[in-house]
């Protein structure tokens, strides 16, 4: 097992790996580990894996929004005088990638967005974070918020995949409440005709938390873009469907590495 070290203003991270540099950024609640099916990328990249602010092993709790996560990853790099990389984010990692594009685009060589939004309409804000927090605080207080989550993010419920998501999923309250209030502030429909770098746009089929119809339009809004869904899979096809996921992933890369 890999051994996290600490950046110079907090932020845990895991770091190994050789060839070109890849950013793993994880999504609301969860923990860098939670990358640990796609450790084997690492025969051929530089992986990078951050505990976003007030996540994991993280101890900073101020300031938790998506410009301040994003920002952590810049000076991240910037610490390991890594000029630029491919940035790839999951779900609320996602929109902390588009963030660290629109901070610092040249420290982005690609991006790859998996299962995340760019934008809710107005009306879903509210009605989202209320309800999702009011239940979130009611399983909490239940004790059975790891069985709720799992529920609504995975699309198979066998035991193995479960007990997988528990060690991945390990929200902190407050924490997790502020994170999915930022994630409602997003508003990126002006910034994605911008982006300028090759894009991959991966959904999961069956994802009942950031539906595949968000994806297809943030793939209509990037130039270029390429969108693939992935079948027979929730929110977490990194973790339901790993194989067709890190070859997913590879294919893609190697494409850049082709292009360059």
């Amino acid at each position: 097992m890999e051994k996290a070290k600490k950046s110079k203003s907090g932020i845990p991270y895991l770091h190994f790996g050789m060839g070109e540099p890849l950013v793993l950024i994880h999504g609301l609640g969860e923990v860098k580990e939670g990358w640990q099916h796609q450790y084997e990328l690492a025969d051929r990249y530089e992986l990078i894996i951050p505990d976003l602010r007030g996540h994991g092993e993280c101890t900073r709790f101020d300031g938790i929004s998506i410009p301040n996560f994003a920002a952590d990853v810049i000076s991240l790099l910037h610490e390991l005088k890594i000029e630029n990389a491919h940035i790839l984010g999951l779900s609320m990692g996602g929109a902390v990638a588009q963030e660290i594009y629109r901070q610092s685009p040249s420290h982005c060589r690609s991006l790859i967005l998996v299962s995340t939004f760019h934008f809710f309409p107005e009306k879903l804000k509210s009605l989202l974070f209320e309800n999702r927090k009011a239940k979130f605080e009611s399983v909490t207080a239940s004790g059975k918020e790891a069985e709720y989550l799992a529920r609504m993010a995975l699309y198979s419920w066998n035991h193995d995949t479960v007990e997988k998501f528990n060690k991945l999923f390990r929200p902190k309250r407050e924490t997790f409440i502020k994170s999915l209030k930022t994630c409602l502030e997003v508003n990126n429909r002006a910034l994605l005709p911008t982006i300028h770098v090759p894009t991959l746009i991966v959904g999961g089929q069956y994802d009942t938390v950031l539906p595949v119809w968000i994806q297809a339009c943030m793939h209509k809004l990037i130039p270029h873009s390429e969108f693939i869904i992935l079948r027979n899979t929730g929110h977490l096809a990194k973790l339901e469907a790993k194989d067709r996921f890190n070859r997913l992933l590879r294919k893609f890369l190697d494409q850049q590495k082709n292009a360059g």
